[in-house]
């Protein structure tokens, strides 16, 4: 079992789920200062990704941390931080739903130009290319999936919840928003 008011959170799930949305959400409830996988750890400036070593040391540096969100774990550095985590939540949503939002929110960014990853911008063309966010959803989909229900049923890692519909992740967060809220209340009592 999680302990109640878990300080280190890992999300995890498929390309596209909304792993840093939920992120946010579950910081923004709790106070605990939030990471991005892609932010603070794997990109810099230029579509260039940090070397392994570099991320590593990174995810190693927010991991023994007492308190932290974390929206994603990269394949090379996730044993850094798995173990420091009281929660994993996993986002186990079917791929038609992952992918239709990854679609809709990788267009919106290559037309209002949001910064992304560090300060990088998506393009309409960078959608099309061998390393696109769109062909990762596909190349990675089945082994993300894997890796979120094996740490759920392995008893040897922290505890894991998983959610198949937004729906459940978002009556969750309700929950924990209102469960925060009358703690915040209690406490100016």
């Amino acid at each position: 079992m999680p302990p109640a008011a878990p300080s280190r959170v890992l999300f995890y799930g498929v390309t596209g789920s909304g792993k840093s949305s939920a992120a946010r959400a579950y910081a923004r409830a709790t106070g605990l200062p939030e990471f991005s996988a892609d932010d603070d750890i794997g990109w810099l400036p230029g579509w260039q990704q940090r070397t392994v070593e570099e991320q590593r040391d990174i995810a190693a540096g927010i991991a023994a941390q007492d308190r932290w969100v974390l929206d994603s774990a990269y394949g090379v550095w996730r044993d850094v931080v798995v173990p420091r985590a009281e929660l994993v939540v996993g986002l186990d949503y079917p791929r038609w739903l992952s992918l239709a939002r990854l679609i809709r929110r990788s267009l919106r960014r290559a037309l209002t130009r949001e910064p992304v990853c560090d300060g990088n911008h998506e393009t309409l063309a960078r959608l099309f290319v061998e390393d696109s966010i769109i062909r990762w959803h596909f190349r990675s989909f089945t082994r993300k999936r894997r890796v979120m229900r094996g740490l759920q049923a392995d008893p040897g890692m922290p505890p894991a919840i998983l959610f198949r519909h937004p729906r459940q992740l978002d009556a969750w967060l309700a929950q924990l928003t209102a469960t925060a809220g009358r703690a915040g209340r209690a406490e100016g009592l």
